[in-house]
């Protein structure tokens, strides 16, 4: 029997990687790199083998996908953004066997996943800035799961995410984190304010927003959360939809779940978008998640 150790809602913004580089912008991501490196210790000091990223970086248009691969190795320049992360070297050892449990527990639970062992799909930067920030040593396996999920509902990202946690208690022999990586409102800087916006978000309406929903977490106020979420994720712009958040979620017992979030980074403005790193610790399954399989 395996162990869900460490669970955590996590920044992937690319200014982190330019905050690395000399310029004007240098050390100014370095409250978010050192939050990743603090999850990173917690991770270590619990044992995990391998973390889970929930990628809202990974678009997916039918289906679920988990990128399960044996290794992981490349240079790395985003298409979105190619003037902030480029040519980024990264290798990491994957989990082909995790990968593909967690896909069959889905897929058993009635969310069709498919598990990509055999392949060449890289890594997306979602998952790859924590792990370049939280893995540089290869101490950990990684495991990528499709979180910019297109056209599906928000209710299987939530079964999919307890699935995937009732995969790792049942089948798996290890220690293991899941991550959903992604914002909270997602609303880029419009082209050309894009300075005018390195630390803030688009709008105040956007911030109350986000400010509100970081509230009912430290509150323990899921089941609000929860209900809102559907509206929250299309009108406060989310990223990927939120279905990051939802895997998580699912993961942790959905509206049953009763944590209270920890923040390990706060609240900050990026580009527009809204940004945080959050543990949100892991209570004992028990009967959070019945309400998913109803």
């Amino acid at each position: 029997m395996g162990t869900l150790a460490l669970a955590a809602k996590i920044t992937h913004v690319p200014s982190m990687y330019l905050s690395e580089l000399p310029g004007p912008h240098q050390g100014c991501r370095q409250a978010a790199i050192d939050g990743h490196k603090e999850i990173s210790r917690r991770c270590r000091e619990l044992g995990v083998d391998t973390i889970v990223v929930f990628d809202t970086h990974w678009l997916v248009n039918s289906g679920y996908h988990v990128n399960c691969a044996p290794a992981f190795e490349g240079v790395y320049t985003s298409n979105e953004l190619p003037h902030f992360i480029k040519n980024m070297p990264y290798a990491y050892p994957g989990n082909p066997v995790l990968g593909k449990l967690l896909a069959e527990a889905a897929t058993a639970a009635g969310v069709h996943t498919r598990a990509h062992d055999a392949t060449t799909l890289p890594l997306e930067y979602g998952t790859l800035v924590p792990m370049r920030y939280m893995n540089p040593d290869r101490h950990f396996k990684v495991v990528s799961v499709a979180a910019l999920c297109t056209v599906h509902d928000l209710a299987d990202s939530a079964r999919l995410g307890a699935a995937m946690r009732e995969a790792v208690e049942r089948d798996y022999d290890g220690r293991v984190a899941f991550f959903a990586s992604g914002s909270l409102s997602h609303r880029f800087a419009q082209n050309g304010t894009a300075d005018q916006y390195l630390h803030k978000a688009w709008s105040p309406f956007l911030e109350s927003m986000d400010q509100e929903v970081i509230s009912m977490w430290l509150d323990g106020d899921w089941k609000t959360f929860c209900d809102m979420l559907p509206e929250y994720a299309e009108k406060c712009h989310g990223e990927g939809f939120m279905h990051d958040t939802a895997m998580l979620l699912g993961a942790l017992g959905w509206d049953n779940y009763r944590g209270r979030a920890e923040i390990i980074t706060p609240y900050f403005g990026s580009s527009g978008t809204g940004q945080i790193n959050a543990v949100l610790p892991v209570e004992a399954q028990g009967e959070r998640h019945a309400a998913l399989h109803r």
